[in-house]
């Protein structure tokens, strides 16, 4: 598992490495960019995904545009798309390099160096937000610190919010097992990946999107 040194080493050839696995439909990024365009639809689409909201424009807002709170916002790949539509972008991320590549995208985008693993910024759970999203972020964590960081974050949404993860992660073990056995040496055994099945024993209200045979969206 990469540290923050690691990460800000890698920051220069992230976006590379996302690509050519995700283009050669491999694990362990295949269907990376159909997760990111799912949450991109679904953020825009509005809290209940029935309210398109609008950005600014010829001076004037028509809808108040929604707050996003990025959690391992990396390269900003997805954030400064949703920032370009008009978002209100919050985010926080262990990596400084990575950080500062988001921000150079997002000047206006209200960014927080630290490990959300260890705790949000003070500043991050004063607000409400409309869409919560992360987006190969918490593989890094064991299930138990994941449950405990989507039960840190439910209530920091706003009236009809939602928390969007796109991640690496499988409807059943048996998914995984498969897969961890095709990938052989390739399989990174430090990281934790989702299983829905068993993670909406603890979040009912879970749902599952497959997007390739190692990726999804996970919502609540």
């Amino acid at each position: 598992m990469l540290d923050q040194e690691g990460f800000n080493r890698w920051t220069e050839k992230y976006d590379g490495y996302v690509q050519e696995s995700d283009e050669a439909g491999t694990y362990p990024f295949a269907g990376y960019r159909q997760v990111l365009a799912e949450i991109a639809g679904r953020v825009l689409a509005g809290p209940a995904h029935g309210k398109t909201f609008k950005a600014e424009l010829a001076g004037h807002v028509t809808e108040p545009a929604p707050r996003v709170l990025d959690l391992g916002f990396g390269t900003a790949t997805l954030t400064s798309y949703l920032y370009e539509q008009g978002c209100r972008i919050y985010g926080q991320d262990f990596s400084e390099k990575m950080l500062a590549v988001a921000q150079q995208k997002m000047p206006q985008a209200r960014l927080f160096l630290g490990d959300f693993a260890e705790g949000l910024d003070p500043a991050i759970r004063a607000e409400k937000y409309d869409a919560i999203i992360a987006t190969y972020a918490f593989h890094h964590l064991d299930d138990g610190q994941k449950a405990a960081l989507i039960r840190e974050l439910l209530p920091l949404l706003a009236e009809g919010g939602h928390l969007y993860i796109g991640d690496i992660a499988f409807r059943t073990r048996a998914e995984l097992e498969k897969c961890r056995e095709e990938a052989g040496a390739d399989w990174d055994d430090d990281e934790i990946y989702w299983v829905y099945e068993e993670m909406k024993a603890l979040f009912p209200e879970l749902a599952f999107t497959p997007r390739s045979f190692c990726g999804g969206v996970l919502e609540l």
